[in-house]
């Protein structure tokens, strides 16, 4: 019996694009790489507001949850419990969408992003910055409450300055994560840097080349923020 085989032979270069090589140029993209750069400000402005609302109200938090007050100290592990058990993508989606059907007008997407983002950081870096408070010599509160030192004023000028220096590479941490996080205000429409790159990959039909140079400005703006938060903690290392 004569067997017949029929062999395929695979189109190498149709999987690996024209001229037998990768179907990629960059040089499309070069006309709206200003384009892409301008979301850079939209990117870092959210992310610093961001940061600022959010360690503030965290900081907040985490004083209602080592306080003696019960209320106070349930409502902060609730709402912590809340937007850490809960997507961010979800939180942002639910702010942007259905906020306005309660109060009866839409929110800018930086806005919305604004309020979701800073809500979130708000519930993980209050429990950073109560573990910080805690690592805080107990004498020293002691100390400070024999000599009749306000409770707030205690905490402003001797508790927190040396718990945010304990626990400033969690924050740096938690600011990387939310630089990183930022690109998702894109979905709700804001014109940050990934945005603007799906927008000229829609104009030009690729996608590969815009989206690899949103990436490569993402990993340089990480990478420039880590080198000058290492330099500022050896300072204040060396000012101990």
């Amino acid at each position: 019996m004569e067997l017949n085989f029929i062999v395929i032979e695979p189109n190498i270069s149709h999987l690996l694009g024209q001229a037998g090589g990768l179907n990629l140029d960059f040089g499309k993209i070069v006309p709206n790489i200003p384009f892409i750069l301008g979301g850079i400000w939209t990117t870092l402005a959210f992310t610093l507001v961001s940061a600022l609302f959010g360690f503030t109200w965290g900081t907040i938090l985490s004083i209602l949850k080592i306080s003696n007050i019960k209320p106070l100290k349930g409502f902060a592990n609730v709402y912590t419990s809340i937007f850490r058990g809960t997507p961010l993508l979800v939180q942002l989606i639910l702010i942007y969408f259905a906020t306005p059907q309660l109060i009866g007008y839409p929110i800018p997407p930086f806005q919305a992003g604004v309020i979701t983002f800073s809500l979130n950081s708000a519930a993980y870096s209050s429990e950073t910055i109560r573990g910080g408070i805690l690592a805080v010599d107990k004498g020293q509160r002691e100390a400070a409450m024999t000599m009749g030192v306000p409770y707030a004023l205690m905490m402003m000028d001797i508790i927190l300055p040396q718990a945010f220096k304990n626990i400033l590479p969690a924050l740096v941490n938690e600011s990387i994560a939310l630089l990183k996080d930022s690109s998702l205000v894109s979905v709700v429409g804001a014109t940050d840097l990934l945005r603007r790159g799906q927008i000229v990959a829609a104009e030009k039909f690729i996608y590969f080349e815009p989206l690899i140079f949103v990436g490569l400005i993402y990993y340089i703006m990480i990478v420039s923020f880590t080198w000058l938060a290492e330099r500022f903690e050896r300072r204040m290392r060396k000012s101990d």
